[in-house]
């Protein structure tokens, strides 16, 4: 009869055949880190609040724009060529720029940036937070699937057995030391612990695929975890209070720094909402220029005399002179750019006297804000700690639960054997046989559950006291 060891070595010896690929424990954390929508979208909003941050730092920048038009005007005007009234069409263009940078504004653009990082900080914790909680997730459904395969090796391990002692209760009906009776019940067990083989392999795959899906993995024929034994550890985390746990959790759980993170943001909230009550102060520089497209009237140089009357009494001719003027095409376009330009430059003061109480009722709305987020992290801690004292409790019965299995499996192992014996000397019938071989069959599949239940519990306290899976 094989030992304990041997049947707890014989679990986990599953030949994989056919499989192209197998998984390790952190090889499906990982897939499932790389694939989560949930996680994805974390990350959009880390790369949001990225965003949120250059445009903080462009409120320390100067303001530049340029502007530039054409205009077209259809109407009447005076013809400078022949001096009358009539419908003309005449263009020309304008371009300017200007500069404007922030002095001071109730170090609202200071409060930004901080705000910036410290929510890029919050979503970095958010992130991480939903990390852990799917490396948890996906780590209960591996070791699910792991309990599942070992829970299956448990029946196929009997049903070998029950089928040896079915050749061996043969052979002694044939002797004479059994009776034909008892080979019937034997046989029933026989079928029943076939079932339950069927039963336990559908499980198997069951908890397979249900692992595949959350890994988004459709190829569930080519899909399979790997061999890895799990020895039942004993950790020092044991020795430890709860409350020394707890204490250890508020340093180094990631919900905990998010629900901080979130405080110190909705404080520089008020911040920048007490900064609309402040004058702001602004230095600024304009250019502009003009481009005209019309022809121009320009003076020759050369003086004209023209009559303007007479002499009576001499009957002289009075003239006068002026400059002879010309009708030339428009200046270059450098030319003007550099001739038509001009400056201005100054600094603004903007003084906020009275906006409808709209900035008072921002700021109390913030000041809301902020006390409902810290109550939401005082319940968080509350829960924590609540979350803390019951996996604490819970790894301690699952320990005891497992050293209790352990215990029984041994026992239930020994009367097992001793039972073997008998029956096969003829002093037992079938069926007290059959009852004990299935209270050794319990115990086995006991110890499995027990052994995979204790392993949980004691990474989950081990994980809120800040060590890694």
């Amino acid at each position: 009869m094989k030992t304990v060891a041997t049947l707890l070595l014989s679990l986990t010896a599953l030949v994989l055949t056919a499989q192209s690929k197998v998984y390790t424990l952190e090889e499906c954390v990982l897939i499932a880190l790389d694939k989560n929508i949930s996680i994805k979208q974390s990350e959009l909003e880390i790369e949001s609040a990225t965003i949120d941050k250059a445009d903080a730092i462009g409120g320390f920048l100067p303001r530049v724009n340029a502007q530039s038009q054409h205009i077209w005007n259809n109407g009447l005007s005076q013809n400078i060529t022949n001096g009358l009234i009539e419908n003309l069409t005449t263009q020309f263009s304008s371009f300017g720029g200007n500069i404007g940078v922030t002095l001071f504004n109730g170090k609202q653009n200071i409060n930004q940036l901080s705000r910036a990082n410290l929510n890029l900080i919050a979503r970095q914790y958010q992130l991480d937070d939903m990390k852990d909680d799917i490396s948890l997730f996906v780590a209960n459904a591996y070791l699910q699937v792991m309990f599942n395969r070992e829970l299956e090796q448990v029946q196929r391990f009997q049903l070998e057995i029950t089928k040896e002692d079915l050749e061996r209760t043969k052979v002694r009906i044939e002797v004479g030391v059994l009776t034909q009776a008892d080979i019937f019940d034997i046989e029933a067990n026989l079928a029943s612990q076939e079932q339950a083989l069927v039963q336990a392999r559908n499980n198997y795959r069951l908890s397979l695929i249900s692992l595949a899906q959350l890994l988004l993995i459709t190829d569930y024929e080519n899909f399979e975890i790997a061999e890895e034994d799990f020895d039942i550890p004993f950790s020092e985390i044991l020795l430890k209070n709860p409350k020394n746990i707890y204490e250890k959790a508020l340093t180094s759980r990631n919900d905990i720094k998010l629900g901080i993170a979130n405080i110190e943001v909705a404080k520089k909230d008020i911040d920048l909402a007490k900064g609309a009550l402040m004058p702001s102060l602004t230095a600024f520089y304009n250019y502009n220029t003009r481009i005209s497209y019309s022809d121009r009237s320009i003076q020759t140089g050369n003086l004209v005399e023209s009559p303007i009357g007479i002499v009576q009494e001499t009957g002289q001719s009075v003239v006068t002179q002026f400059s002879e003027r010309e009708i030339v095409k428009p200046l270059p376009f450098a030319t003007q750019f550099g001739q038509n330009d001009g400056h201005s430059y100054g600094v603004s003061l903007n003084i906020p006297i009275f906006n409808g109480s709209s900035v008072k009722n921002n700021i109390k709305r913030r000041e809301l804000n902020l006390k409902r987020i810290e109550n939401q992290f005082e319940q968080t801690k509350l829960d924590l700690e609540n979350t803390v004292n019951q996996a604490y409790l819970n790894t301690q019965g699952a320990m005891k639960f497992y050293e209790a299995a352990e215990k029984t499996l041994k026992a239930r192992e020994q009367a097992f054997q001793i039972a073997q014996n008998r029956f096969e000397a003829g002093v037992m019938n079938s069926f007290d046989f059959i009852q004990a071989k299935q209270r050794f069959q319990i115990a086995a599949s006991d110890i499995v559950r027990a052994k995979f239940d204790y392993i949980f519990k004691l990474k989950i306290l081990e994980f809120y006291f800040g060590l890694k899976l």
